[in-house]
């Protein structure tokens, strides 16, 4: 869908180093619950599950070829749970598959059975200002889940990063879930240059877009946000205050989201930064994108997943 505005480079709240650091952490504890969240009869699966489907769909008998990094992982954000999800759906396949009990597997199934999916997909959590206390409790839940507890930036990965993540002939896939519209041109360029020549694929997910529905979205999801609170952060009255008596959570995340909404990119604008970031073979990469429901009847999560034409080729 065409964008009905340009895209505008404004500011959020929870970006300002003015913002207290705790409320920051309130209103990221909010995101990562919308990306895990699944409402009955208004979401079919939750958005980091719905990350993992269209993952395993569009790389289809190469996803297990690849370690995931994800370069802006903040808090740690929906990550952990793409990982959960992606491995138990191929899991679940490799049991079904050897049980016979799927008709004609096709070549590229067969393939990802005997590949290296046995051992897991792997995922790393990196990001400019890390937060190892968080990582370091998301990695205890799975022996899939890595971190790097130094400062990574995502335009000059560290070589040795890269270099253990290609071990065992592996490709590295970059993760930039609800991050990419935070890069004005110039740095996303940047990125995406070292991007091409360090990696072999990368994805873009984004739960807003530059449309109508968007915005009626994170009015919605402010509502949603009052409904449910107490379901999720029944624990802590600290929390529950700050929703409710001087509702700042509710508030940052309502106005960040339609400024994300501003902010992010369609597939199009995408290519052309990929196209011009001066990297050698930025020809050589496939570009495909989507649009998917993540809440009905207007939360649509777009994404963008670009490879490398030899990689297509020789998966």
């Amino acid at each position: 869908m065409t964008p009905w505005i340009p895209r505008l480079h404004l500011f959020e709240i929870a970006d300002q180093s003015w913002f207290p650091p705790f409320l920051r952490a309130y209103v990221q504890t909010g995101l990562t619950h919308t990306w895990t969240t699944k409402l009955p009869l208004l979401q079919s699966c939750s958005p980091a599950t719905l990350v993992a489907n269209i993952l395993r769909r569009e790389l289809d008998g190469s996803v297990s070829s690849y370690a995931y990094i994800d370069f802006c992982a903040g808090a740690g954000g929906p990550t952990p749970y793409i990982e959960q999800a992606l491995n138990q759906q191929l899991s679940t396949t490799t049991t079904t598959l050897s049980n016979g009990s799927s008709p004609a597997p096709s070549y590229a199934a067969v393939a990802a059975q005997n590949g290296p999916q046995r051992e897991g997909v792997k995922f790393v959590l990196t990001d400019l200002h890390p937060h190892v206390e968080s990582w370091e409790k998301a990695a205890r839940q799975s022996p899939h889940l890595t971190y790097v507890s130094t400062s990574v930036d995502a335009a000059a990965a560290p070589p040795e990063l890269i270099m253990q993540s290609k071990a065992g002939g592996k490709g590295v896939f970059r993760l930039f879930n609800l991050a990419f519209h935070h890069f004005d041109d110039g740095l996303a360029r940047a990125i995406l240059k070292n991007t091409v020549e360090t990696s072999d694929g990368f994805g873009i997910f984004e739960l807003q877009s530059r449309t109508f529905s968007s915005f009626v979205s994170c009015m919605l999801f402010g509502f949603f946000i009052l409904l449910i609170a107490p379901l999720l952060y029944w624990w802590s009255p600290q929390i529950l205050f700050f929703v409710y008596i001087v509702p700042i959570v509710p508030f940052v995340l309502v106005f960040d989201g339609l400024i994300s909404s501003l902010r992010t990119r369609t597939a199009d604008e995408v290519e052309v930064l990929l196209r011009t970031c001066g990297a050698g073979d930025a020809t050589d990469w496939v570009v495909n994108s989507g649009s998917e429901t993540f809440l009905w009847p207007s939360g649509h999560l777009t994404w963008v997943i670009c490879t490398k034409k030899s990689e297509r080729q020789g998966k």
